[in-house]
């Protein structure tokens, strides 16, 4: 353990921590690091002026100054958290990792895990620290999706549900930052409801919890996010399986939303219909060894969402005749194209290299 955070009553009482620390620092042969060392004192909430604490003759822990901030497991605080100076910073650490992952020559499924192992932890580790708001989650969500279609990894016709979907269930395996943050404040909420009921600190946080706004409530928000997640014939009761199981519903959900939807769906919904294995359908998706670019070409193919003249006709509302301009028979759809046009059949289908 390399950070230390001491809480005192008086200075006299700081002083007897401070040599205790001392005591078991020299035994293990560690120093202070006195340069990242503060002092900040508070009465009766209210942030006071103090001297600095002396630990000995020439060493001393400096007061910190009005209007500064410390650092403690990565997140700046004074009298309390400074959640809006925080946000910002997190938000552009995220955006710079980010930036960083498209220029990369890694394939697609590489380019996509790697925004969850790099980036995503910037943003995961403050859920439950700092106050989010739904609003901002989702606002960042938007930013990610705009990058990604800057950089080609996704088509900006293609379905933006099917971009966090499981790549083995036909999706991208994008982390979506508002399904990780609703899991994560479950998870805490999870901790704190079924574990340590006598642990006198965790009933010291349930006590500072019921005092708190529903918005910043860790336990309400929790119980907010099972009750929108749930479907109305489901118990809404999040000790039995509803935070539990946060994650994978939340994941079902996006799912249902894609196979759902009348264009971008009709690829999934056919395989489930014509009882098609998606294991082996998406084994593509889950070898990810195509380009980004390419990768989300062949996503919008199968989300109808090139521009074919059944598109132009049924989507955009065109006077486009919408027969193959080939075969003139039938719709001229991405999955007629690719497989069942009479005139490419005779030719183009059967060609080897």
């Amino acid at each position: 353990m390399d950070v230390l955070k001491l809480i005192a009553k008086s200075e006299e009482e700081l002083q007897k921590q401070i040599q205790t620390v001392q005591t078991f620092s020299d035994d293990i042969d560690m120093e202070f690091g006195l340069a990242k060392y503060a002092k900040i004192a508070f009465k009766r909430g209210k942030l006071v002026h103090s001297q600095n604490l002396v630990i000995d003759i020439t060493r001393e822990i400096q007061e910190l100054e009005q209007g500064k901030t410390y650092k403690y497991l990565g997140i700046e605080e004074s009298d309390g958290i400074q959640h809006q100076q925080m946000k910002e910073r997190l938000k552009q650490e995220y955006s710079r990792r980010l930036r960083m992952i498209p220029k990369s020559e890694l394939s697609a499924r590489n380019k996509i895990t790697t925004i969850g192992t790099l980036a995503v932890p910037v943003m995961r580790y403050s859920f439950g620290i700092i106050n989010w708001r739904t609003e901002e989650i989702g606002k960042i969500d938007r930013k990610n999706r705009k990058m990604v279609t800057m950089y080609k990894m996704h088509h900006p016709k293609a379905d933006i549900d099917r971009l966090y979907v499981k790549r083995e269930e036909g999706g991208r395996g994008l982390v979506q930052i508002e399904a990780a943050y609703k899991a994560e404040i479950n998870n805490i909420a999870e901790y704190f409801n079924t574990n340590y009921k006598e642990d006198q600190f965790v009933n010291s946080f349930k006590s500072h919890e019921s005092t708190q706004p529903n918005m910043n409530s860790i336990i309400k928000t929790a119980a907010k996010i099972t009750g929108e997640s749930n479907q109305p014939n489901e118990k809404s009761d999040a000790k039995q399986d509803g935070i539990q199981h946060a994650k994978a519903r939340l994941g079902e959900y996006l799912r249902k939303k894609w196979k759902n939807k009348v264009m971008h769906g009709q690829h999934i919904r056919n395989i489930d219909r014509q009882l098609i294995s998606e294991e082996d359908t998406f084994l593509w998706l889950s070898k990810g060894d195509l380009k980004a670019e390419t990768e989300s070409e062949i996503v919008a193919a199968q989300d109808q969402a090139l521009r074919t003249k059944y598109y132009a006709t049924k989507t955009l509302n065109t006077d486009t005749e919408s027969k193959c301009r080939l075969c003139q028979q039938f719709d001229e759809r991405i999955d007629h194209i690719i497989s069942a046009c009479p005139i490419l059949g005779k030719e183009q289908y059967i060609k080897t290299r």
